[in-house]
């Protein structure tokens, strides 16, 4: 007789749309319930991150009360986990500790139990949240046989839990049946129960615990599992089948002994660990494998190499690290966590989704970063409403990167100057509406750019496909939109290039570029209430280096940001500078130039002013010249791979405003945020 642990993990991200959540609800989430309460002798376990059971509870009372009943009979048990989804080894100890109590006392209010297991999100492990779960009475967690296998041990010891300990903490840990998780409910019905009656040969259970999105979801499986009754033949000739007994993880862990002692490494699913390497890395693990497959070495392989960790994200997107160190700075002041809407705001942000990428959106969704900004912006103005401060300008290293940024708030805007890459702005938050018009994402090559490209198909099994071998084919119009940028892509960035520049020239990053402005680091000479002052000391080259020096001064007041760009070279022959914004926009097909639709928008010559018009947002955004400026503008789209197959999404208006360069050039000028 061998145990099934089963369980599923239902998540969406906090806020996203509500038809996405609905249809998730109608697809997959209820009918799964629907289905598993028809058979008496099924017993499972649910994780629903906090807010998704929230949004349950408020619009679909049916699915609501259907956890109730199977929780009231003891078909369902519930696990914990921070409220709104955050990768716990991310955020501080305090934190991890509020998100996890949070939905426990949800699970306990509304269905009567107090949850001893733990969805570990994303099965990111790492030992620095032992103690604090162990401290609030958390008793065991998921994780891949993955995690276990890549320190040594046998597939065939795996098969029920071990124990693990970290500053006097200790918690059971459960490894996930890598063969289950990609079978079920991919596999046919006989194939999956005749694996999990093979285990019992192995150990004292078969473990599976794994995404709800699945069973409806996830392309071609609604028709799969339901119409086809997958799920229905399955959970049928398991209620019959005497060598399988079905039981939740409770009273297996009560009731038994651990497999033994085992420390794992920080590491999450063996797919997680390819998707945070670089480009260039993805590429050679896989050319590795490869080898190794060849070479008759695949079981060492999947033991001991492995790719990144999680973290690894904050190292490939800036803009991921961005928004986790702004999360991080507003999360580490104790005096104003004790405030609940403040808290609340600094959870929400701290949702996992927006911080990474692989095969789902993720980083690349436009509106996960602008609910992320929202949260974020929402705590910094409960912050001035606790401390009564709403300007004030601080120099400090939010980023941790080594190099200080500038940080400016009062009643209109949150600034952020980056002194390491080339003196940008790199957050220009909104109070009013709580938007980041800042919010943009750089063109950067991924692994499955190739693919795309290519049209390359992947192979599939038995059954139906799982999301890891789907074929990407794109239109020859969207690999036309593959575009890579050698720069990080926000505001005033600073370009010295020549009378060949042009839209397509701009758009495809393909211009020369003479200066060592754009995404080098500046100096920060001032920064106080009244002014910030950056410079860089750099050089023009073209037969030989010309030293050349800009100073950007910004000056911010009333919705206004006056700015100052001076440069001086040694360089006589005439340049263009280039001056680079790119802002970010709730709807990029619903944007107006100089009053006219901005895709049908060409070349400006010979202006000094020219404005933006965002129905949405009921803005506008002028920028004001006193010298004359040629104006280059196009939408910068990024083609991410997606459980649709391919995903194009606009991720900013890029603008450049081209100004004559010979010796020196001094430009005033003003951008101005204003309600229409």
């Amino acid at each position: 007789m061998v145990n099934l642990l089963f369980g599923i993990h239902c998540h969406q991200p906090v806020d996203n749309f509500n038809n996405v959540v609905n249809s998730a609800i109608d697809k997959a989430y209820k009918p799964f319930i629907k289905t598993a309460l028809k058979y008496d002798s099924f017993k499972f376990s649910v994780h629903y991150s906090g807010w998704l059971l929230e949004y349950i509870k408020i619009h679909d009372k049916e699915l609501f009360n259907l956890l109730k009943k199977g929780a009231d009979k003891g078909s369902i048990e519930f696990f914990t986990g921070g409220y709104y989804e955050p990768v716990l080894a991310s955020i501080t100890s305090d934190y991890r500790k509020m998100q996890v109590e949070k939905l426990s006392r949800f699970i306990y209010d509304n269905f009567g139990q107090k949850p001893k297991g733990l969805w570990l999100t994303e099965r990111v492990w790492d030992d620095s949240a032992v103690k604090d779960m162990s401290d609030i009475g958390i008793k065991y967690v998921m994780a891949d046989d993955y995690h276990f296998l890549s320190i040594g041990a046998e597939e065939k010891d795996l098969k029920g839990y071990y124990l693990t300990e970290s500053e006097g903490g200790r918690l059971g840990i459960f490894p996930i049946d890598k063969h289950l998780r990609y079978s079920i409910p991919f596999n046919k019905t006989d194939d999956v129960l005749n694996y999990i009656e093979s285990v019992s040969q192995q150990g004292k259970a078969a473990v599976i615990f794994d995404d709800g999105e699945k069973f409806g979801m996830w392309p071609g499986t609604h028709k799969w599992v339901y119409t086809d009754g997958w799920l229905d033949r399955f959970l049928g000739v398991l209620s019959d089948n005497e060598k399988i007994k079905s039981v939740n993880f409770r009273s297996f862990f009560e009731a038994g002994k651990p497999l033994g002692l085992m420390y794992l490494p920080t590491t999450s699913y063996y797919e997680m660990g390819e998707w945070s390497l670089s480009n260039r890395g993805f590429k050679e693990i896989e050319l590795f494998r490869e080898k190794a497959e060849k070479a008759g070495l695949l079981l060492y392989f999947d033991k001991y190499v492995k790719g990144g960790i999680w973290k690894n994200f904050f190292h490939k997107y800036s803009e991921s690290n961005r928004i986790h160190k702004r999360v991080l700075e507003l999360s580490n002041n104790k005096a104003l966590n004790k405030d609940k809407k403040y808290a609340d705001w600094i959870m929400k942000a701290q949702c996992n989704d927006v911080l990474w990428h692989g095969i789902f959106g993720g980083l690349y969704l436009p509106n996960l970063r602008d609910n992320a900004y929202r949260y974020i912006i929402n705590a910094e103005k409960r912050r001035d409403e606790l401390l009564k401060e709403n300007i004030y300008c601080e120099i400090k290293d939010i980023d941790f990167d080594g190099y200080n940024e500038v940080k400016y708030s009062n009643e209109d805007f949150i600034l952020i100057f980056d002194a390491k890459t080339g003196g940008q702005i790199t957050e220009l938050s909104l109070k009013d509406g709580s938007f980041n018009l800042q919010n943009t994402l750089t063109r950067r090559a991924e692994s499955y750019h190739e693919k795309i490209m290519s049209g390359q198909p992947k192979s599939g099994g038995s059954g139906i496909s799982t999301i890891h071998k789907m074929s990407l084919n794109a239109s020859q119009e969207i690999k036309s939109m593959i575009k890579y940028d050698w720069y990080d892509k926000n505001s005033f960035i600073d370009h010295i290039t020549d009378e060949n520049i042009s839209r397509d020239s701009f758009e495809n990053c393909s211009f020369r570029e003479y200066g060592d402005f754009a995404n080098m680091p500046y100096m920060i000479k001032e920064a106080n209430d009244n002014i910030i002052r950056m410079k860089r000391a750099g050089g023009i080259y073209k037969d030989k280096k010309y030293r050349a020096s800009i100073e950007k001064t910004f000056k911010i007041n009333n919705g206004e940001i006056a700015f100052c760009i001076d440069i001086e070279t040694e360089n006589k022959s005439a340049l263009i500078y280039m001056l680079e914004l790119n802002l970010h926009f709730p709807n990029l097909k619903k944007l107006f130039l100089n009053d006219m639709p901005i895709d049908k928008m060409n070349n400006l010559h010979k202006i000094r002013y020219a404005y933006i018009l965002d129905e949405i947002l009921r803005k506008k955004i002028s920028i004001e010249s006193d010298s004359d400026f040629d104006l280059l503008t196009y939408t910068a789209n990024t083609v991410s791979q997606s459980e649709h197959g391919v995903d194009l999404t606009g991720q900013g208006q890029s603008l450049g405003f081209l100004f004559q360069l010979r010796k020196k050039l001094k430009i005033y000028g003003t951008l101005v945020v204003e309600a229409i």
